[in-house]
């Protein structure tokens, strides 16, 4: 049986992260957006039926939209479930939108999804303004990883 994680204390309840996302791209800049649901889909999302492994971000034609998001269709449902995968709109403010597309734009960025949860009984979702790591690029963050683990593990022992 999945273990539920505790509400946190600003009402934000985390139903899953990207971690798979941290490790791939250097992280600039988060932004937090809503997601537009249907009825069955955020029962869904509530159960913690969302997957983000393959997921992006993309403005197109000035609003914003997650790509390859599955959200597994609701069980206790009728025919109302919709596809699993369907791209679904992103809710930001207009300025946000601008920016995140400028930023977009630039070489090697992309709209990567880190995280969704349940805030005050809406889904949102994490963005991040995102830059792809190469091959030695991850292989660096781990060793820097491992080396600060063996630091604060030495200093525990110390004391």
């Amino acid at each position: 049986m999945k273990k539920e994680a505790p509400p946190a204390r600003d009402g934000k309840k985390v139903v899953v992260v990207n971690r798979r996302a941290r490790h791939e791209y250097d992280i600039e800049d988060t932004v937090e957006a809503g997601l537009v649901l249907t009825g069955t889909e955020i029962k869904s999302v509530r159960a913690g039926k969302v997957q983000l492994q393959d997921a992006y971000a993309r403005i197109q034609e000035g609003e914003a939209w997650l790509h390859n998001a599955h959200i597994a269709p609701y069980e206790q449902g009728n025919r109302s479930n919709v596809d699993p995968v369907r791209s679904r709109k992103l809710l930001l403010h207009r300025r946000e939108i601008d920016r995140l597309y400028g930023k977009a734009q630039e070489r090697g960025l992309t709209l990567v999804p880190l995280s969704v949860y349940l805030k005050n009984g809406f889904a949102k979702i994490e963005l991040a303004i995102a830059k792809g790591r190469k091959l030695y690029d991850k292989r660096e963050a781990i060793a820097e990883r491992e080396a600060k683990r063996d630091q604060e593990r030495a200093m525990s022992e110390r004391r």
